[in-house]
């Protein structure tokens, strides 16, 4: 039975001036994606898997070259769309996210809603799972939003912000079964000393 790690990307170059999906790790976030690399547990990683965002693409570039692996770009592994307001400032971010979270049916100011992000990122991980044939642990490095929906469906909860990773700038990870059904950690910080 392989081992699923879901992985958000860490600290990012915040630009207002180029779209979200193109910012790219700052110092701070490639240092800690660095970090990840002592657990003993990237060292089982067998495939690796990354959405189009530049992000998680800097992400998977560092464990990928640790492990001497390529990794896979899969657009539907991306973070909730929400290109029609741009960036938001941080309280303007916050409350958004919270009705985002809060009704996951509806959208706010024409963002994808959460409902419907939910369903692309369980049915981006199901496709992998059905599809890589690495009988090695997996590594999927994406984003917040989408793995705290994903986290709402494993746990078979509504949608609810309280599955949220904790911080506020991401970096975090969580593993699950292959079966898709069965939590083996919640989220823990990639950069933490200790712990799985």
């Amino acid at each position: 039975m392989r081992t699923i790690y879901f992985i958000t990307h860490p600290d990012v170059i915040i630009d207002p001036t180029i779209p979200i999906t193109q910012w790219p790790l700052s110092p701070r976030g490639k240092e800690r994606m660095k970090q990840l690399l002592s657990k003993a547990w990237v060292a089982t990683i067998g495939a690796l898997y990354c959405s189009r965002e530049q992000k998680a693409i800097d992400g998977a570039d560092i464990l990928a070259k640790h492990l001497g692996l390529q990794y896979s770009i899969r657009p539907d592994l991306g973070e909730n769309d929400r290109s029609t307001t741009g960036v938001l400032s941080f309280s303007e971010f916050n409350r958004a996210v919270d009705l985002f979270f809060a009704h996951p049916q509806d959208s706010f100011r024409g963002w994808e809603t959460a409902k419907n992000a939910q369903d692309r990122i369980i049915n981006a991980i199901q496709w992998i799972l059905d599809n890589e044939p690495t009988e090695k642990n997996i590594a999927i490095i994406a984003h917040g939003g989408v793995g705290t929906l994903l986290m709402c469906h494993l746990k078979n909860v509504p949608i609810d912000r309280k599955e949220d990773q904790p911080g506020t700038s991401g970096g975090n990870y969580f593993a699950f079964t292959d079966s898709f059904k069965e939590i083996l950690h919640g989220w823990m910080p990639i950069d933490q000393s200790v712990g799985f």
